[in-house]
């Protein structure tokens, strides 16, 4: 038999032998399509028959494919084809192996386990184990040094809560230093201000900064890079507000180191009128809260022990126990306007940062009718530090909070804060703190955990006016990764976190932003072996 296509592919003929004359002629209309490439078509399919015979029969050689109908064929080559990959080839036996639960006490005692990935290797081509013994060894093997690592971060964790909770031998020196100066020098008792500069304290033409603390060395710090790097210090007025037990030891310092022509005022808690009348809400909540906290922490240990949870959600619960969240220092400033009744607007600054940047500025800023002017915590480069919402701090599964609050909302920051008391005055905001804090003292602690910026961002929500984040650079205290020359270049840096710059647990790279506002030739500082480093 012969065929026979002509040249423009419209006739197909098919001859039956030689020498018989009968044929079959099929005539092809003429259609819009190519026949020609109706031809290439069959002349493709040809040579992918070929390619498939080929495979199969590589397949067959490795001794891989197993298939013995067309059917079973196509499901190996279909993918293949289509570019897709292939079924996995892992045994089924090791997934049911790996996701078998292992008992809490099956691994102890043990030493058969390998102890590292070189060991594994070296018993499994010496042992010659099939699939199911290879995934028991590695389910072992993953398990134990999962519980391991899971222990030592806890552990990094324990270490760290009590290394920053603890008040360093240094600064523990020169407090009591400084105490016994004030008791046996005059000049450390000198009244801050000065008389005549007194007026000055209730002067909304200088531009009032207020620093809460109860630690000297950190005080001095802020208080010097504000007045060294402000283009006109003598409008500086900075309140400083501290504890009874810190007043003599802080009065000694800056009465011995002046920062003229800045004025400094140096005050106790009790020494403010409004605080000593009545009850105060917020040393009732911290009473409430601090009752809540024993109870239902059971203490560092209980937390550590417990197996189940995430280490970071434990180390949370360490971060909840230190004692600045339970510190008046970290609650006052919610009472400003009542502090400072005369004052239209302040700048509120967090111990733990260094100003780096002349900041008078910031009362050029129109707050349009807003109370706090500060840094947003959702947006920025480090996407570590620079991406905290409400969902990071409120607990959203909680009713009382989803049913007012959007998770996705973006938070902001303490640390630097410009508050308008004018405008503050004409809410009742210190009331809604007062109101959700005592709300989260009665749910045992349910709404947040810790801190005072959850009822914060609560009490100031839509109150807040949003300023550059050069201001304001967070995270110096838990994020080492933290470019030393970005950090360098911003207004105000913040060593928020445990990591605190007067503790040996801080970032070496990341201190002398911090170092550098102290004399360490000062009399005080060289006898309680304060160092750089």
């Amino acid at each position: 038999m012969q065929l026979h296509i002509s040249p423009s592919l419209r006739h197909v003929t098919v001859f039956p032998g030689k020498g018989f004359k009968e044929f079959i002629k099929v005539k092809v209309a003429s259609r819009r399509v190519s026949y020609r490439m109706l031809f290439y078509s069959l002349l493709f399919f040809t040579f992918l028959l070929r390619f498939v015979f080929v495979l199969t029969a590589v397949d067959g050689i490795d001794g891989q494919n197993k298939c013995s109908t067309i059917g079973c064929l196509g499901k190996r080559l279909g993918p293949r084809i289509l570019g897709r990959g292939s079924k996995t080839t892992v045994p089924e036996v090791i997934y049911q192996t790996l996701d078998q639960p292992l008992g809490k006490d099956e691994l102890q005692g043990r030493s058969d386990i390998p102890q590292t990935l070189e060991e594994f290797m070296t018993e499994m081509k010496a042992g010659g184990y099939d699939a199911k013994t290879f995934s028991v060894k590695l389910r072992e093997m993953i398990t134990l040094m999962e519980q391991r690592t899971r222990m030592a971060k806890i552990q990094e964790y324990l270490y760290r809560h009590v290394a920053s909770s603890s008040i360093p031998k240094q600064l523990h020196c020169l407090s009591l230093r400084l105490a016994n100066e004030h008791t046996n020098n005059a000049a450390a008792r000198l009244q801050l201000p000065l008389a005549e500069l007194v007026p000055a304290l209730v002067d909304n033409s200088y531009f009032h900064f207020v620093l809460a603390s109860d630690n000297v060395l950190a005080a001095s710090v802020v208080a010097t890079s504000l007045v060294h790097n402000c283009l006109r210090p003598q409008k500086v007025v900075l309140h400083i507000i501290t504890d009874r037990k810190t007043y003599y030891s802080m009065q000694a310092w800056f009465s011995l180191h002046s920062l003229s022509p800045a004025i400094i005022e140096v005050k106790a808690l009790h020494h403010f009128d409004w605080f000593t009348k009545g009850k105060v809400p917020v040393l009732e909540a911290m009473e409430k809260d601090q009752k809540v906290r024993s109870q239902f922490r059971g203490g560092s240990s209980a937390i550590i022990s417990n197996t189940t949870e995430k280490p970071q959600v434990i180390a949370a619960k360490l971060q909840a126990l230190s004692p600045k969240y339970n510190s008046v220092m970290n609650h006052i400033r919610i009472h400003l306007p009542e502090l400072f009744p005369s004052l239209n607007k302040v700048v509120f600054l967090d111990d733990d940062i260094v100003v780096q940047t002349d900041l008078s500025p910031l009362w050029d800023i129109d707050m349009n009718g807003k109370v706090n002017g500060a840094v947003e915590t959702c947006s920025g480069e480090d996407k570590f530090v620079m991406s905290k919402r409400l969902k990071n701090y409120l607990n959203f599964s909680h009713p009382l909070i989803s049913k007012h609050f959007n998770p996705n909302e973006c938070a902001w920051a303490y640390g630097m804060n410009i508050f308008d008391l004018e405008a503050w005055r004409k809410t009742n905001i210190s009331n809604i703190y007062h109101y959700w804090v005592e709300q989260n003292i009665k749910s045992d602690l349910s709404l947040w955990q810790l801190g005072t910026l959850p009822p914060g961002l609560i009490a100031f929500h839509g109150h807040v006016h949003i300023i550059d984040p050069f201001w304001h650079m967070l995270g110096l205290g838990y994020q080492e990764n933290t470019s030393f020359t970005d950090a360098e270049s911003a207004g105000v840096v913040h060593f928020n976190g445990r990591a605190k710059p007067w503790l040996e647990i801080a970032f070496p790279q990341l201190r002398p932003l911090w170092t550098k506002y102290i004399d360490f030739s000062d009399k005080f500082i060289k006898s309680c072996h304060i160092r750089a480093s």
